[in-house]
């Protein structure tokens, strides 16, 4: 037997009597994302012993969205599930396989909390949808849904500016001669923006550093501020998040060698100062912030040609 004909996937669906919100929550959609998994089982054992009731819509729960990778305990397990999210006539990899299940899964919702972690240390925080807009790229009409979901969600950081950040990534790796994969401004679609692009309001919640034992209750009070703030169960109604603080991506920046290297160890949302030097290239060449701002998803660990961090600025979105 295979590796992949051991695998299966696996949803949880819950509807209440009275018409309602779709919800879907997905948990490791990394592999090694697991505190969306931990929670997740803990609040369907909530329902399925009485506990906690759905009274209105439905909600289907996605312990774990990537079986290959969780089974490997690793990100990946052909490629990266968040991107290049579409299904296929012609799978290759295990992961068009999950898109061919999950994508359909996506269009019947209209709501989606999708679990993650994160690889350094770092406070919780939201990922924000682009404003309303009619362009090409992300177009978008329910903005104030979305953040007032986020607002629910109990932490107080919030990011946007994903995907015009990715596509002028996209941009640069076009000018640098990159793979017809990465230069394709639609690899940068993952699960948030396929429920975006179908009508619906999208979250990604990165719940701390992937073993941080704190992370599962803040991926479960989520899963319950959401039900809750959607109507879905008879719990009170969660006030919106005071003393917030917004965010947005302006820069990506690509490892283009196995031996580029951070100065140090850089954790998500640690300061930098315009001039202030970030890391090294392999031969040499210094990589320095252009402007004062934060870094966001530090990863030592990037293969050469994909993302090694982000540079985010202050923002008056929320």
């Amino acid at each position: 037997m295979s590796e992949y004909e051991s695998l299966h996937f696996h949803s949880v669906s819950f509807t209440g009597l009275a018409p309602g919100t779709r919800l879907i929550v997905l948990g490791a959609v990394h592999g090694n994302e697991t505190c969306g998994t931990q929670a997740i089982r803990r609040v369907i054992a909530e329902i399925e012993s009485g506990q906690l009731g759905i009274v209105a819509g439905s909600v289907t729960f996605v312990p774990v969205t990537n079986p290959l990778a969780y089974a490997r305990h690793q990100r990946m397990g052909d490629r990266n599930l968040n991107r290049n999210l579409v299904p296929t006539d012609t799978p290759a990899e295990f992961e068009d396989r999950i898109a061919n299940w999950l994508c359909p899964l996506l269009a019947q919702h209209n709501v989606l909390l999708d679990l993650h972690s994160f690889h350094t240390a770092g406070e919780p925080f939201v990922m924000l949808g682009p404003d309303d807009n009619q362009g090409t790229l992300e177009p978008f009409a329910r903005s104030k849904e979305e953040t007032a979901l986020a607002l629910r969600l109990g932490v107080h950081r919030f990011v946007d500016g994903w995907l015009d950040t990715y596509a002028a990534g996209v941009a640069r790796r076009l000018a640098a001669g990159a793979s017809a994969r990465e230069a394709d401004v639609h690899y940068g679609v993952g699960t948030t923006e396929y429920m975006r692009a179908h009508g619906g309001i999208a979250l990604t919640l990165e719940c701390g550093q992937h073993d941080d034992p704190a992370a599962p209750q803040v991926a479960w009070r989520a899963i319950h501020n959401a039900l809750a703030h959607l109507r879905l169960t008879a719990e009170p109604v969660p006030a919106p998040v005071t003393a917030t603080e917004a965010l947005r991506l302006y820069q990506v920046v690509d490892r283009t060698h196995a031996d580029d290297r951070f100065d140090r160890d850089w954790a998500s949302f640690d300061r930098v100062r315009a001039g202030e030097r970030i890391g090294m290239r392999h031969d040499g060449t210094p990589v320095d912030a252009d402007r004062d701002g934060y870094i966001v998803f530090p990863n030592p660990n990037a293969l050469p040609g994909q993302e090694w961090f982000y540079l985010a600025k202050q923002s008056a979105r929320v």
